[in-house]
C-alpha cells in the first residue's frame, strides 16, 4: 500500500469533469484507490464517492491505492491532478 498528498490546483476544484476523468483514469488499474479528505474517505473509482467530496482549489487530498499496479496507478492519477485536469483558464483582459 502506498499514499501521497496532493493539491487540487484548477480553479473549479473536483467538478463532475475532473471527477469523471480521475475515475476512468483509476479504473484503468487493478490497484484498489481510495481518497481521504478531512476524515472522510471515499472510493476512488466510484464517480458518486469522488463528487461526494466537493474538493475546491486548494483543497489537500490523501491517495491510497493498494495492489499490484500501485506505484504506476499512482503516477498517473497524481499527473493528472497536478495538470489540473487538463483544465485552461485565460485571464480576464482588463
Amino acid at each position: 500500500m502506498i499514499k501521497k498528498n496532493v493539491t487540487i490546483v484548477n480553479d473549479a476544484g473536483l467538478h463532475a469533469r475532473p471527477a469523471a476523468a480521475m475515475v476512468k483514469l483509476a479504473s484503468k488499474y487493478e490497484s484498489d484507490f481510495y481518497i481521504h479528505m478531512y476524515g472522510y474517505k471515499v472510493n476512488g473509482k466510484s464517480i458518486l464517492g469522488v463528487m461526494t467530496l466537493a474538493a475546491e482549489k486548494g483543497a489537500e487530498l490523501e491517495l491510497e491505492l493498494d495492489g499490484e499496479d500501485e506505484e504506476e496507478a499512482l503516477e498517473a492519477i497524481v499527473e493528472l491532478i497536478d495538470s489540473g485536469f487538463g483544465e485552461v483558464y485565460e485571464e480576464d483582459e482588463q
